[in-house]
Order: C-alpha cells, then sequence, then structure tokens
C-alpha cells in the first residue's frame, strides 16, 4: 500500500477532544467507481405487522467532524488518513440521517419519527452522538480493516424533559478485503447493526410510557 502526506485543514473529532493536525491517503484496493454509500442493509424480515404506537423526535444529528463530510476516515496505529479516490455520494452525516429513518420505517418497529411541526404528537426526543464512524486497521495498513460505529444516544421524555435512557452502542465489523466496496459493505453492516440496537433500546422505553 502507498502511502502520500496530504494537508487535512480544519479536523477536530467533536466529544472526543483529538485534535489532528495532518493526514495521510489510504490507498486500499480500488472498485472502479469512486462514489459510494451506506444505508441500503434492508431490515430483517418480521412475519407480522408491528403497529407504531409512540412517536420520537429525533433532534439533529451530532456527527464526528472528521468524519461527517464525504471521506472515508481511516486509522492506523493512532494516526488518521482518508482513503485516496474514494467518496460517499453524499456527505456522512447526510447519508446517516436517511439511514436512521428507514430503519424507524421498518415494521419491527412500534415508534415513528414525527417531523418538527408535529413534536407535540412525540412521546419522547431522542439525541443521537455518533462519536465514531471509522475505518481501523488493527492488523496493520496491508490488511483488511475493520468498521467501527459508536454512537451515544439520549432519550428524553416530551414535555418536562425528563431523562428516559443515555447510552453508548457500538458495532466492529471486519471488512472482508482491504477493498473499498468490502469497506463500504462493512461500513453498512455495522451502522444497520447499531441503528437496529438503538431503535430496539427505544422501543422497549416507548413501551413503559403511559398511553398518550
Amino acid at each position: 500500500m502507498s502511502v502520500g502526506r496530504v494537508a487535512l485543514r480544519s479536523l477536530a473529532v467533536a466529544a472526543t477532544a483529538l485534535a489532528l493536525t495532518g493526514c495521510i491517503s489510504l490507498f486500499p484496493k480500488a472498485d472502479p467507481s469512486g462514489l459510494y454509500r451506506f444505508g441500503t442493509v434492508a431490515p430483517a424480515a418480521t412475519s407480522a405487522l408491528v403497529e407504531k404506537s409512540f412517536g420520537v423526535f429525533k433532534t439533529p444529528t451530532v456527527f464526528t467532524r472528521a468524519a461527517m463530510g464525504d471521506r472515508l476516515l481511516t486509522f492506523t496505529n493512532g494516526e488518521a488518513a482518508y482513503i485516496a479516490g474514494a467518496r460517499w455520494v453524499s456527505p456522512a452525516i447526510v447519508l446517516f440521517d436517511e439511514a436512521a429513518a428507514r430503519a424507524f420505517e421498518a415494521e419491527s418497529s412500534p415508534a415513528r419519527l414525527v417531523t418538527r411541526g408535529e413534536t407535540g404528537k412525540a412521546a419522547m426526543a431522542l439525541r443521537l452522538e455518533v462519536r465514531a464512524f471509522e475505518t481501523d486497521y488493527v492488523d496493520g495498513p496491508k490488511a483488511a480493516p475493520e468498521v467501527l460505529v459508536e454512537i451515544r444516544a439520549v432519550m428524553t421524555r416530551n414535555g418536562d424533559r425528563a431523562l428516559l435512557g443515555d447510552k453508548v452502542f457500538q458495532t466492529r465489523v471486519k471488512a472482508s478485503d482491504n477493498r473499498v466496496g468490502a469497506i463500504v459493505q462493512a461500513y453498512d453492516q455495522a451502522n444497520s447493526k447499531t441503528l437496529a440496537d438503538i431503535i430496539t433500546w427505544v422501543g422497549a422505553a416507548g413501551a413503559k410510557l403511559p398511553a398518550a
């Protein structure tokens, strides 16, 4: 794997106090296209429909600044890098919000997201803080990496803003190869699993709330 030095400007990782002053570009095996997306993994099939029994207002997502754009962030032995020649089709924060909306629409979730104009119909508010969204070369720069997705989720009751839950969810998925396409598939799987865990947690909390 060849490595070239590039400048990294205005990079601060939110909520981790990690300051990066430089960055390298990694060159895993490239696929023909340089534009990729995640959030395409379909929810697990269910045998019966689940009625949407309560509303959830999701506040604006907080995303680690280093990974919120259209570049794929990596770490090798603590050194930050972006994968050269690969971009998300939209900023990662946009793709993440789209994936979260689709996950809440799944039949297995009793919760439904409400719009800002419907906040009065929401039983709770949900804040998602994406703390890590990265490719980790834990076995060296030539080996297949792991994708890490870590999200802090905070639930508050609508109205009095009482805290209902505060939990960190983390998923690691090892890519099948050091190839951009395989890395993107790992992102898809890790993000889908983390969102599914969060929605299950939200659903359990919502079931305990009094009926509106």
